[in-house]
C-alpha cells in the first residue's frame, strides 16, 4: 500500500514498505504439491521467467464482460459496490469464481481483470464464469465513512455471497483472493458463513504495514489510534492523506519497490490509473484502518496457520507464493507451504501483486488447480 513507507518513517522515522511490509527478498524454492482429493497426487516445480506484465489495451477477444453496480446493506448505509463479470458463452457446464482484490489504497478490481479474461477464455469440459468486485470503501465503490474492521469486510464478502440479490451465484463458487482479502475468505469459511467448493489464496497476508514492523502492545495501539484518527478528520486527514499517499511519486516509489517484482512493468499507464483512485471521495477511510492494523484478520501467525488448519479435510486450498516478495510478508506465505489445510503450494514471480504483473502466469496456476477441483 502506497502509504505505508511515508507513514512509517513519520510515525517513527523508520522506513519500510507499504502494501503489507518491507525489504525486498528474492526466495526461490521448489512448489509443492499437498495431497487433498485423490487425483492431487504429484509434486510439481513452476518454472516462470518470462514477463507479463498489465496491458490497458482494448481487449479484441470474444469474451462476454460487464461492470455494474450492487447495493450493500450494512447497519443504516445503502452502498453501491462496483463489480465486473466475465464469461464465456459456448454450451456447457457453469461454474463460478469470485475474485477479491488485494486489500490497499489502491485496490481494485482491474489487478484480476486479466486473470479472469485469460481462465474464462480456456476451452474445457466447465465454462467458468468470473466474478470481480470492488471492497466497500476502495476501488470504484462508494467510500463511506464508516468504522472499517475486518469484521466490516467479511460481513461484506459474506453477505456478497449469500444475499438473494447478489449477482454471484453461490453454487460451485470458488473463491480467489489476494492479500488480506484471502485471509478474510479463509476466516469466513472456516466459520462456516461462506461454504465455497474451494478457495485459492494468492500472496496471502494477515497483517497491516504498522503491526507488523512495530508490533502490537498499549504503547503502539495509542499511536496507531491517534495516526487512524488524524487520517480521518475532515481537514487535517486530507492533507495527511494526499502527503503520504495521493502523490504520483509515492505510488511509483512503492510499486518499484516492493508492489512489483520488476520495475520495468510499472507503465505510467498504472501510476495514472492508481492515483486516480487515491483522488476518490472518501479514499482515505479505508487505508487508515489497514495502515494500522484494523482489518488484519488474526494477530499472530499461529492463528493465521490456525485458520488453514481449520479448512483440513473440507475443501481444496491453494497458495500461490511469489519469489519476490517482501521479507516479512514472504516469510508468511512460507509457514504455509507445509501447513496443515493447505492442499496444494505453488510460487510464481512477482511480489505483492503478482496476478496484476504476471497475470497469464498466474492465471495458468488457478486454471490447473480448477481443473483438480471440478
Amino acid at each position: 500500500m502506497p502509504m505505508a513507507s511515508s507513514a512509517i518513517s513519520h510515525f517513527s522515522s523508520v522506513s519500510t514498505s507499504s502494501l503489507c511490509f518491507n525489504f525486498s527478498t528474492k526466495l526461490r524454492h521448489p512448489t509443492t504439491l499437498r495431497q487433498f482429493p485423490t487425483h492431487f497426487t504429484k509434486s510439481l516445480t513452476v518454472s516462470a521467467s518470462t514477463s507479463t506484465s498489465l496491458d490497458y489495451s482494448t481487449d479484441k477477444s470474444s469474451l462476454s464482460s460487464k461492470t455494474s453496480n450492487w447495493q450493500w446493506k450494512f447497519k443504516d448505509n445503502s452502498i453501491k459496490i462496483h463489480y465486473e463479470e466475465h464469461g464465456n458463452e459456448t454450451n456447457g457446464p457453469n461454474k463460478n469464481i469470485l475474485m477479491m482484490p488485494t486489500i490497499s489504497d489502491v485496490s481494485t478490481v482491474e489487478e484480476w481483470r486479466l486473470v479472469a479474461k485469460d481462465i474464462v477464455q480456456k476451452s474445457g469440459d466447465v465454462n467458468w464464469r468470473a466474478t470481480i468486485v470492488d471492497w466497500p470503501g476502495l476501488g470504484f465503490s462508494d467510500r463511506p465513512k464508516l468504522d472499517y474492521n475486518a469484521d466490516v469486510m467479511e460481513s461484506f464478502l459474506v453477505d456478497f455471497i449469500l444475499d438473494p440479490n447478489s449477482p454471484v451465484n453461490r453454487m460451485d463458487l470458488v473463491i480467489v483472493g489476494g492479500g488480506h482479502a484471502a485471509t478474510i475468505a479463509i476466516r469466513a469459511a472456516k466459520k462456516g458463513l461462506v461454504k465455497p467448493t474451494a478457495i485459492a489464496a494468492v500472496a496471502p497476508t494477515w497483517s497491516g504495514p504498522l503491526p507488523i514492523v512495530f508490533g502490537r502492545d498499549s504503547k503502539t495501539e495509542s499511536r496507531y489510534e491517534l495516526l487512524r484518527g488524524t487520517l480521518r478528520a475532515p481537514a487535517v486527514g486530507w492533507m495527511m492523506y494526499n502527503m503520504l499517499v495521493s502523490n504520483k511519486k509515492s505510488i511509483q516509489s512503492q510499486y518499484k519497490s516492493h508492489v512489483y517484482a520488476d520495475s520495468a512493468n510499472v507503465t505510467p499507464a498504472i501510476i495514472e490509473n492508481r492515483y486516480e483512485l487515491t483522488k476518490q471521495k472518501g479514499a482515505r477511510y479505508v487505508p487508515a484502518a489497514f495502515l494500522t492494523g484494523l482489518l488484519d484478520p488474526v494477530k499472530t501467525r499461529e492463528e493465521f496457520l490456525q485458520l488453514f488448519e481449520g479448512l483440513d479435510g473440507k475443501l481444496p486450498v491453494l497458495v500461490v507464493s511469489t519469489s519476490g516478495a517482501p521479507k516479512r510478508s514472504k516469510a508468511e506465505m512460507e509457514a504455509l507451504r507445509e501447513a496443515k489445510g493447505v492442499s496444494k503450494f505453488v510460487e510464481v514471480p512477482g511480489a505483492l501483486l503478482p496476478h496484476e504483473e504476471y497475470p497469464s502466469l498466474v492465471a495458468k496456476e488457478l486454471h490447473s488447480f480448477l481443473q483438480d477441483v471440478i
